[in-house]
């Protein structure tokens, strides 16, 4: 299996990322969500936690992989990758027994960038596209989008500045990151972290 927790314990070099969600580059953007999954994983499963989204067994590609995989073959948004974290807290917030793990995760993603795609984008692609990209039938995704949205009760859209704070919260939670803001805009959204 492939996990991006193969880290070495020494020190990463910091990696510079502008001060807005929507100039950032993708796949700095995908690492940064793929490591939020691993924590996750250490979680015990209960029965009564069995969803729809989880697969009987770990898919041996990663999470930082699947995203890459999505947004090579379908051309997805930046808002679309990072209202996915929007998604996984709205769901957590109203399903107190639903976790993201190694289990549900990818089936989850391809559900929420299919809903994403759909929600926030003036063109998207078909679900036996999203299907084909993810690996699993038209049918199935068909299934896993009616219960997402049902699971978040139909909010798939946020305003920019919460985009924005959720990108600023994923670069601080990820301590090889840092976010360069120019002193001219200091003020805009929120000041560099020490």
């Amino acid at each position: 299996m492939n996990h991006e927790s193969h880290e070495s314990h020494e020190p990463q070099p910091m990696i510079e990322v502008p001060e807005y969600f929507y100039m950032v580059d993708t796949n700095h953007l995908m690492h940064m969500i793929g490591r939020l999954i691993i924590h996750n994983d250490q979680i015990p499963l209960m029965p009564s936690n069995l969803s729809r989204f989880h697969s009987r067994a770990q898919p041996s590609i990663s999470v930082v992989d699947y995203l890459r995989r999505i947004v090579r073959h379908t051309s997805i948004e930046k808002p679309c990758l990072l209202i996915l974290l929007i998604y996984i807290d709205r769901v957590c917030e109203r399903n107190r027994t639903f976790t993201i793990t190694s289990l549900t995760v990818h089936r989850f993603l391809i559900a929420a960038v299919t809903v994403s795609s759909k929600a926030l984008c003036d063109s998207y692609c078909t679900n036996s596209h999203y299907a084909r990209v993810g690996g699993i039938p038209t049918q199935e995704l068909n299934a896993l989008e009616l219960e997402f949205i049902k699971l978040i009760d139909w909010q798939l859209i946020c305003a920019g500045e919460t985009l924005q704070q959720y990108y600023v919260n994923l670069v601080n939670q990820n301590s090889n990151y840092k976010r360069i803001v120019p002193s001219e805009n200091e003020n805009s959204y929120e000041s560099p972290r020490n």
